[in-house]
């Protein structure tokens, strides 16, 4: 078969071989990966295909054992995934977390980063005054600003558990 007759089988061929392929996988690109990879197979073989010899059968063969043989690569990988220990499921965010989080939000951004780098990342005044540039003066009037506001926006049980145990400790 020359290049020119291949390109012809090719064009001809291509859609339906995809669509019984298809039929096949149940997943169409899956169907075309494997079609044009038996392609890619008779290309190199194209010199002895003979249009009289059914060269379309033998691409429908290549590219269903194809199929075959991905189908149990990827059976077998389920396989193993499934034998590893199963991962601890991480219990999503509590109700304090996310009000927490909503009030973090409704804060001008200086004074989110004050509250965050004080309470979360325990960055003393001086710490988070080097980091952000800011006097330490500054940020204790953040702090505090910052306080205010989420305690008008978190109940009090929430606005304790956030500033009550590093009052003691950091007091700016």
């Amino acid at each position: 078969m020359t290049e020119e007759e291949f390109d012809a089988f090719y064009t001809a061929a291509f859609p339906r071989l995809v669509g019984q392929l298809y039929a096949f996988t149940g997943d169409h690109a899956e169907a075309q990966d494997v079609v044009q990879e038996a392609f890619v197979r008779a290309w190199d073989r194209r010199t002895s295909f003979d249009a009289a010899e059914a060269p379309e059968a033998w691409i429908r063969t290549v590219a269903t054992r194809l199929a075959v043989s991905r189908f149990r690569r990827a059976r077998r990988w389920l396989e193993l995934v499934r034998k590893d220990a199963p991962r601890e499921q991480v219990p999503g965010p509590g109700p304090e977390h996310v009000a927490l989080v909503a009030a973090l939000r409704t804060l001008p951004p200086a004074q989110r980063l004050a509250v965050v780098l004080y309470h979360v990342c325990d960055l003393s005044v001086e710490q988070i005054a080097a980091e952000t540039g800011a006097p330490a003066g500054t940020v204790k009037a953040r702090l505090a600003r910052g306080r205010a506001a989420l305690a008008r926006h978190l109940s009090p049980e929430e606005a304790e558990t956030m500033t009550g145990t590093k009052e003691a400790t950091h007091a700016p």
